[in-house]
């Protein structure tokens, strides 16, 4: 197809948009392209220090329907300014920016709320140390040979692009790996696996006393007992069945763009106050529907009981569990409000999101601290009613009879596995009964279901850390 006629498909397509959905939606879709282009070519770049190029070609790769527009797509990084700008044909641009210590926000014109990062106070981390400073090589033959299958691009697309491996048995690390330019001290976006993090930190203020699951979330617009949004739980958002009409978050695609959570996300400063004014499509706790606002809300709740700032909020977040599980290179990105972004924005490395899951497999408790309420590990492990894919709250999961747990098991996963899931291919994954974590992140498509070869490094861990015969390290 010749340049003229692909900029004919384009303006023709943005133009039948308007058409069906306003002119007002038609510009909001060229908004959320730039705009998921420009915040992740900005986190990657400041925050990871990657190749931009790199960055953008193997995440556009991994978007379906993506080819249709990236052509026509522009970017600028400013390394001087540091930051990113993204055109798409002059019909869109979007603009994001870093600041040292926060990462990247996207700035749509208004000032952003002024952040200051908190001051490292020396916490001591209570999880003990789970590998030296040299990457720990597969500690036997079949987990090197599950690493190798895991880093091996199929002979056709999809592309598998694997970024970091890591393995951890017992609360040790017994095998690691990571592509060119990555290491043990390379942060990477964990995009939703974001929202098991926001998760722990709710169970945090549960367990101590300052939110409660069951009863109505303290959301001030909602605080009218006349409003049907007030009869909305703490619990309800974690489990995406508060059944706010935002549109559905399960799937990152051009397609999804048209849904209205993407204008929370791409075109609003304030993201939790957008979806704070969303009404109701289905009454609270009656159906499952899957989507960012949910965590957002959580994150502005998790916000205003740390003390309302954003810098109370940060401090919180690292004093009662980045700090405590030792993960020590980790960037909270915020809206342009000032909120910790917390549907897909957090940064950390494969070892730190390894810790993460430990304490998972901890039942939330580390160096003897509970860090999370006694049973909530459970909890968040628990299935959710209608939820096909199998997610309990805020945690993807294999308990219940939904299509993908069952799915799951059937290819090789343990029946007890729960997992934080991110879009194209990232994933924490704890199995109790092996005393496992397993750690894969990478740019992967999220159709066809096995593309990113996760089911394959599953299967095979699990059979490699059951072999006779102890692994260095293990238990």
């Amino acid at each position: 197809m010749t340049r003229r006629r692909k900029i004919t498909l384009l303006t023709t397509t943005i133009a039948c948009a308007g058409l069906a959905l306003g002119a007002a939606r038609a510009r909001d879709v060229s908004k959320v392209a730039t705009g998921f282009v420009a915040d992740i070519l900005c986190s990657e770049t400041f925050v990871s220090g990657l190749d931009p190029q790199r960055t953008f070609t193997e995440t556009t790769d991994a978007m379906p329907g993506t080819s249709l527009i990236t052509w026509a797509m522009d970017y600028r990084v400013d390394r001087v300014r540091k930051d990113v700008t993204v055109t798409l044909f002059g019909l869109g641009r979007s603009h994001a920016v870093y600041r040292e210590g926060l990462g990247c926000t996207l700035d749509h014109g208004v000032p952003l709320a002024d952040v200051q990062v908190p001051a490292e106070d020396g916490q001591p981390a209570l999880l003990p140390e789970i590998a030296g400073p040299g990457i720990v090589p597969p500690q036997s033959p079949s987990l090197a040979a599950a690493l190798d299958r895991a880093f091996t691009e199929p002979a056709q697309p999809p592309h598998r692009r694997t970024r970091a491996v890591v393995v951890m048995k017992s609360g040790r690390v017994i095998a690691e790996r990571y592509a060119d330019g990555i290491g043990p001290e390379t942060p990477l976006l964990g995009f939703s696996m974001t929202k098991s993090v926001v998760s722990a930190l709710i169970g945090v203020l549960v367990r101590q006393g300052k939110l409660k699951l069951d009863e109505p979330a303290p959301v001030a617009a909602w605080k009218n007992p006349d409003d049907p949004r007030h009869a909305i739980t703490v619990d309800q958002l974690l489990r995406h069945t508060a059944g706010l009409a935002l549109g559905s978050s399960l799937q990152a695609s051009l397609g999804s763009a048209f849904e209205p959570i993407n204008r929370m996300k791409f075109v609003e400063t304030d993201m939790a106050a957008y979806a704070e004014t969303i009404p109701l499509e289905t009454a609270p706790g009656t159906a499952w529907n899957y989507h960012d606002g949910n965590m957002l809300i959580l994150s502005r709740l998790i916000r205003n009981a740390a003390g309302g700032a954003p810098e109370a909020a940060l401090r919180f977040a690292r004093r009662e569990l980045l700090a405590p599980l030792g993960m020590r290179h980790v960037t909270l990105q915020l809206d342009g409000s000032g909120t910790i972004e917390g549907s897909s924005e957090m940064l950390a490395t494969a070892r730190d999101w390894a810790r993460f899951g430990q304490l998972y497999l901890n039942d939330g408790v580390a160096g003897g601290k509970r860090i999370l309420p006694e049973g909530w590990v459970n909890y968040s492990a628990t299935a959710t009613p209608n939820a096909w894919v199998g997610i309990g709250a805020g945690f993807w999961t294999n308990q219940g009879d939904s299509f993908d747990a069952k799915f799951r098991v059937e290819h090789g996963w343990p029946r007890d596995a729960f997992f934080a899931k991110g879009t194209i291919g990232q994933y924490t994954i704890v199995i109790p009964s092996e005393k496992l974590v397993i750690v894969r992140l990478g740019r992967s498509p999220n159709v066809p279901p096995q593309a990113d070869g996760v089911f394959d490094l599953v299967r095979e861990v699990v059979a490699a850390t059951r072999e006779k015969g102890k692994l260095a390290g293990a238990d």
